[in-house]
């Protein structure tokens, strides 16, 4: 009886004016840029020296914009705590460059420090920061790193350049003497402050979501053509999207970062806002399997059994926590120099895309194979798309699929 007065009186509480008051007054934190972690390749990390007691400038493009803001530091690969001393954020100057906005500098803090000491395995954010920023932004994150990580986090695949200093700079006008790498590091993701009716999308995917051919510093990926449509429409402005795409990346197995299942909670559930996901990936999966050697009609059947059930497993993942879960069809690869697929290949291929296409296994359908092929070569991608590689579309085939992608999706 104690028990059940003790749940009748929280539910009571729960319900109470007071109880949803604070709940409606809350603030909505929608991620507004987003970076999917992983173990930098060794010709992708930095030296252990250069990161001693250095200052690192990354550069990041915001979606949504607002006034208040927090930043996301990463340690999730690290093997031992790392501590950030000091972490600055301001508007840029200019894409491509090190330089701030006069008089835009401002500093963050964690749990009310300048400094914050983030376990291994984890990712921390910061407090709120007064920081206006419109709509796709470029803003530079700066932080001083007393010691080099242990393991280093980051995501290579940034097509943005970063900027390392040694000593502490958290606050200088322009970096003119730094190292310069195209590569992010021990940093996940910023979120902005948003209107009630602020939401996020996460596309999750591999190279071709992460930008592979597009232009470095150009901001010019699917996903930034994206949030460029979604903020030119006044019905969408509310809406930002996070790429959380890994070149190489696969559904089943690692290899360039965690495999798809593996991140998902990480990338998808836990991003602030998240009520839309947009999944590309599977090209990977099919292309490893023969690209040193054929294989079994068997094996080829098993591993279409087993992305189909990981996409079945993404689908009530995403459901669970009330995301809108949206299938996007795999691309033509039939000229990729690199994966050289066959037949059998092809086949897999159709058969994915033909369980993606069927009512009810997503919410929704982006058919990215419908957009991208060739007409008269269905199985290799159009001309004027094709970057060169048979594999990745350039920026121009980046602007065709974001273009194609109906809004009335997210409204």
């Amino acid at each position: 009886m104690k028990r059940t007065a003790g749940w009748i009186a929280a539910a009571l509480l729960a319900a109470s004016p007071t109880a949803v008051l604070a709940q409606d007054s809350a603030p909505n934190w929608v991620g507004s840029w987003a970076s999917a972690q992983q173990i930098p390749e060794p010709h992708n990390a930095l030296p252990d020296d250069a990161l001693n007691d250095a200052t690192l400038r990354q550069v990041v493009r915001l979606s949504s914009g607002g006034k208040t803001i927090r930043v996301q530091l990463s340690n999730a690969f690290g093997t031992q705590p790392l501590v950030v001393d000091g972490v600055h954020v301001a508007l840029s100057a200019a894409p491509d460059s090190a330089r701030i906005a006069p008089g835009s500098d401002r500093t963050v803090t964690f749990d009310g420090s300048d400094s914050v000491t983030i376990p291994a395995g984890a990712s921390y954010w910061s407090d709120p920061v007064a920081f206006a920023a419109k709509p796709l932004a470029s803003v530079t994150v700066t932080m001083h790193l007393p010691e080099a990580p242990a393991r280093q986090t980051g995501h290579p695949g940034s097509r943005a350049t970063s900027y390392v200093v040694p000593g502490d700079h958290l606050s200088a006008a322009d970096l003119p003497d730094a190292r310069t790498v195209d590569h992010w590091y021990q940093l996940a993701g910023v979120a902005v402050e948003a209107p009630k009716d602020g939401r996020a999308i996460v596309t999750l995917g591999d190279s071709i979501t992460d930008g592979h051919a597009s232009t470095t510093n150009g901001n010019d990926r699917w996903p930034d053509r994206l949030a460029e449509r979604l903020q030119a429409d006044p019905d969408t402005r509310d809406i930002s999207v996070l790429n959380l795409g890994i070149g190489g990346n696969r559904i089943l197995n690692d290899g360039l970062g965690p495999n798809a299942l593996a991140r998902f909670d990480r990338d998808v559930l836990a991003q602030p806002g998240v009520r839309y996901l947009i999944v590309l990936e599977g090209i990977n999966d099919l292309g490893t399997l023969t690209r040193d050697k054929p294989v079994s009609a068997a094996e080829h059947k098993a591993l279409v059994d087993r992305i189909i059930g990981a996409f079945r497993q993404m689908v009530l993942l995403a459901r669970s926590h009330g995301i809108k879960a949206i299938g996007g069809t795999i691309m033509p690869d039939a000229a990729s120099g690199y994966y050289h697929p066959g037949p059998l290949s092809e086949a897999d291929r159709q058969a994915i895309n033909a369980w993606i296409r069927h009512p009810g296994n997503f919410d929704a359908v982006i058919d990215f194979d419908r957009i991208t092929r060739d007409p008269a070569h269905p199985d290799r991608l159009r001309s004027d798309i094709d970057s060169g590689d048979g594999l990745h579309p350039g920026p121009h085939g980046y602007k065709v699929m974001a273009d194609a992608i109906p809004l009335d999706l997210f409204k």
